[in-house]
């Protein structure tokens, strides 16, 4: 097995000597970093970081690395996070009826692409349930029409809390979250079928279709307040011709949203996506 690390991503307002204090905070420690990117975005007068390093050798115990690195982050006005490689992550897929998502995500979990556990899927329907149970996973129907959503949200969050997730993943679930849930449970990404913020909400191959483009796209974000402008994770393109049908375009971009979204949640699996406002650095 690889030799556990730590990992911090921070961003904070830019001033001078922000790298040398991170590196001296590991250095004077006695670790070893493997991964160090940094970003200043200019604009916004940001200092975006991920830092990782060796826990082996390392002199502070797991339980003081966070309250040692306030002592420095605090005083910045930084906002962190601190993560270790050895604590495996727990993911909650939420689907309606389509499951080329839901699949993929699966196959890549079970071959050990994506570092993970995935305990629990939710659904508004049952019609992949069958998978669920060849996959050996809980799978909980929750129906959700406007007289109930408030109820079955709350449903949703006491199983979230029960299975101890870290992350949702909206593998194509055709509804929308209320900001109420959002607030609760931030952790969500979301898979949406176009090039955002071109054709955002229903139907976007149709409409992609009548405006006679000549690429589509796929886009996976993290979920916010308003439908489809959250922090963009990945994106990608594929070209289409004035030959695809509807149902071209569909075929196309299904196999781009399992890449997208099969990318973002590595992503934010491996601590490497840092959001900011309603944008993103994802380090490489």
């Amino acid at each position: 097995m690889t030799a556990a690390t730590a990992t911090i991503l921070l961003s904070c307002p830019d001033t001078p000597g922000l790298v040398a204090k991170l590196a001296n905070f590991i250095y004077s420690n006695g670790g070893n970093i493997i991964h160090a990117d940094h970003h200043t975005d200019l604009s916004a007068g940001l200092f975006l970081s991920r830092i990782e390093w060796q826990l082996d050798g390392f002199n502070l115990p797991r339980e003081i690395v966070g309250p040692a690195f306030a002592a420095i982050a605090d005083p910045l006005g930084a906002y962190w996070e601190l993560h270790f490689s050895d604590q495996i992550p727990r993911i909650s897929l939420w689907v309606t009826k389509q499951d080329h998502c839901l699949l993929d995500l699966l196959w890549r979990s079970r071959s050990g692409e994506l570092k993970a556990e995935i305990p629990l899927i939710i659904s508004n329907h049952t019609d992949l349930k069958p998978i669920a149970d060849q996959y050996g996973i809980d799978f909980h129907h929750v129906p959700v029409t406007a007289e109930t959503k408030a109820e079955q949200e709350a449903h949703e969050l006491a199983l979230l809390a029960q299975y101890n997730i870290d992350l949702v993943v909206l593998a194509k679930y055709m509804q929308v979250l209320s900001n109420r849930f959002i607030e609760q449970f931030p952790k969500t990404l979301n898979i949406h079928h176009s090039f955002l913020p071109a054709f955002a909400g229903a139907k976007p191959y149709h409409r992609a279709y009548a405006r006679g483009v000549k690429i589509i796209g796929a886009t996976s974000h993290y979920v916010t307040a308003d439908l489809d402008e959250g922090p963009i994770v990945e994106q990608d393109v594929v070209r289409v011709s004035h030959r695809d049908e509807v149902a071209d375009l569909i075929r196309k971009g299904k196999d781009l949203e399992r890449i997208v979204l099969a990318r973002a949640v590595r992503s934010h699996l491996e601590h490497r996506v840092l959001a900011y406002g309603n944008r993103t650095v994802v380090f490489g």
